[in-house]
C-alpha cells in the first residue's frame, strides 16, 4: 500500500492533521526529520510526500532540520515522487528575502525592505533608509513572528542591538522593513490548499507580532497568542479581493507551492502589502469552530485525492 508521508519536526503541530487524516481513514506515515540515515543510492518509498518543515525549526533545538529536509526533498524529486511543497517551497519558507523577490516577480507588492548582513551595519542601514519613520526589524529566517520588532526611532534600534535581548538571526541575515500603518491593528492571512483559496483569517496584532495560529505552541514560548490571546484574536472571513486572490494563486502555481498561508496588511489608502508566505501553515481551531470551517479536513481530503490519483496512474502503468 502506498502512503501519505508527512515531513515535519513538530509533533504538536502535526496532531490536528493526524486527526483529520485518521478521520478520513487515509494511510499515512510520520517523517520526523531532525536527524536520520538515508541511503541516497536507493529509491525512496512510494507515495505522496507532504513537506511541513518550518522556518522556526531551529527554535525547537532542530538546528539542521531544514537543511536535512532540503536534501531529502532533492532525493524524492530526483526519483519523481509526488512532493507537495517541495524544494522551491522550502527555499522560500526559510528566506523572507527570497520570498519577497518571488512575490515582486508575480506583481505582488511587498514592503520596502533592506537586507543587512552584519550586526554592526544595522544602525547605518536604518539611518540611511528609515530615519524618517517607524520600521520593523526581522530575521530573514524566522517563523511564528519570532524576532520581529517594531521601532519608532533609530536610537531605539541601537538600544536593542546593544542590549541583552538582542538575538542574532540563525542565518546571519537581518531585514529592516518599512512599517505599514493599518487603520486598525489587523493583518489578514489567506489560506490555500491545493493552490486554491480556502478562507482568510483576520488577526488582531494589538498584542504584538507573534502570530502563530496553532492551538499548541512549542514548550518554551513565553507567549502563545493562539491560547493566551483574546477569544476573537483570530476571525475567519470567507473571501478576499478577487484580483489579489488570483495573483496569489498564480504565485503559488509558479513556485510549486500546494499549501500556504499568505499574510498581508492594508494601509489607510487601501494599498495592500504582502509580507509573509508560510508554507507550513497552521489553523486556529477556535476560530474555525466559530465559523463552521475546517482547513485540516480540506487538507486531508486534498492529500487523499493526490494519493488516489497516484495509485490510479500506477495501476494504469502496470
Amino acid at each position: 500500500m502506498t502512503h501519505i508521508h508527512v515531513i515535519h519536526e513538530n509533533s504538536a503541530w502535526l496532531e490536528p492533521l493526524a486527526d483529520a487524516l485518521d478521520a478520513q481513514a487515509l494511510p499515512w506515515r510520520d517523517w520526523f526529520l531532525d536527524r536520520g540515515m538515508f541511503d541516497l543510492s536507493r529509491p525512496p518509498p512510494e507515495g505522496v510526500f507532504y513537506n511541513r518543515m518550518s522556518a522556526s525549526s531551529h527554535t525547537r533545538d532542530h538546528r539542521y532540520a531544514a537543511e536535512l529536509t532540503a536534501v531529502v526533498l532533492a532525493w524524492l524529486e530526483q526519483h519523481g515522487r509526488r512532493v507537495i511543497n517541495g524544494s522551491r517551497a522550502l527555499d522560500l519558507e526559510i528566506s523572507k528575502a527570497r520570498q519577497y523577490a518571488a512575490l515582486e516577480a508575480a506583481a505582488i507588492r511587498t514592503p520596502a525592505t533592506v537586507l543587512v548582513a552584519g550586526k554592526e551595519l544595522l544602525m547605518a542601514a536604518a539611518q540611511r533608509h528609515f530615519a524618517a519613520g517607524a520600521f520593523i526589524l526581522k530575521p530573514n529566517r524566522g517563523g511564528k513572528g519570532l524576532g520581529v520588532r517594531l521601532f519608532y526611532t533609530v536610537d531605539a534600534l541601537g538600544d536593542y542591538v546593544d542590549g541583552l535581548d538582542y538575538q542574532p538571526p540563525v542565518d546571519g541575515l537581518h531585514l529592516i522593513q518599512e512599517y505599514v500603518r493599518a487603520p486598525a491593528p489587523l493583518i489578514t492571512r489567506a489560506e490555500f490548499v491545493g493552490g486554491r483559496f480556502v478562507y482568510a483569517v483576520e488577526v488582531d496584532t494589538s498584542a504584538g507580532f507573534e502570530l502563530c495560529p496553532a492551538d499548541a505552541c512549542p514548550i518554551g514560548d513565553v507567549v502563545c497568542p493562539a491560547t493566551e490571546g483574546p477569544p476573537a484574536k483570530f476571525t475567519i472571513v470567507d473571501d478576499i479581493d478577487a484580483g489579489l486572490k488570483r495573483r496569489y494563486e498564480a504565485f503559488l502555481a509558479a513556485n510549486d507551492i500546494g499549501v500556504a498561508g499568505i499574510e498581508f496588511v492594508t494601509d489607510s489608502a487601501g494599498v495592500v502589502y504582502t509580507y509573509d508566505v508560510n508554507t507550513n501553515t497552521n489553523y486556529n481551531r477556535d476560530a474555525e469552530a466559530r465559523a463552521g470551517r475546517s482547513a485540516m479536513t480540506t487538507l486531508a481530503g486534498y492529500l487523499g485525492a493526490e494519493l488516489k490519483r497516484l495509485s490510479r496512474h500506477r495501476d494504469a502503468a502496470d
